[in-house]
């Protein structure tokens, strides 16, 4: 499980730490969250979400960037979610080469028995609070992608889940469509 390990951090102490050890460091409000090497499965899903994330930009615009992609939200929250895509209509507002600068229109986080707790309710209330207009919670175990979408209210609505047979879109991304089969693999 992923539980805050320091807290009172900045985005420049992330890089006291080692680059190679093969964990993922996150803040939240100055939290710092330590979580373990993700599993196969979970790799596959994210490039299969990622891929077709990049289709669509080759096609439409924009920018998709699988993790390791820092988002950094101020000096003391900065994560790391599994796929990030900014629409083309929002990508030349990005200035910073070392990491996504303003809120993504979609995060994508593929679940992980280590940070399940984390993605559903820290990192959910953060994207929501930064206003990310799209958020999708992959969850292998029960094979269904909940969509959490930004309303006018600026809060997420109950989940939108979707199973097997089903496709995702993104409202950033028009003419998107991925299946859900397609993101959840075999």
């Amino acid at each position: 499980m992923s539980v805050p390990v320091s807290s009172g951090l900045t985005y420049d102490d992330l890089w006291a730490f080692p680059q190679d050890d093969g964990l993922r460091r996150e803040l939240i409000d100055g939290e710092l969250y330590v979580s373990p090497s993700p599993v196969r499965r979970h790799q596959q899903a994210v490039l299969r979400i990622a891929a077709a994330l990049l289709a669509h930009v080759d096609e439409h615009g924009g920018e998709v960037q699988p993790a390791p992609a820092d988002v950094y939200f101020s000096e003391r929250t900065v994560v790391e979610p599994d796929v990030v895509y900014v629409g083309a209509a929002r990508v030349e507002l990005l200035t910073d080469e070392r990491y996504i600068d303003i809120a993504p229109d979609l995060l994508v986080e593929v679940s992980s028995p280590s940070t399940r707790r984390l993605d559903l309710v820290k990192k959910r209330a953060l994207y929501e609070r930064e206003r990310v207009a799209d958020y999708w919670f992959v969850d292998l175990d029960a094979d269904v992608v909940d969509v959490y979408r930004l309303r006018d209210d600026g809060h997420y609505g109950a989940p939108i889940t979707l199973g097997r047979g089903e496709a995702l879109t993104c409202l950033a991304a028009p003419g998107l469509e991925l299946d859900v089969d397609r993101a959840l693999g075999d």
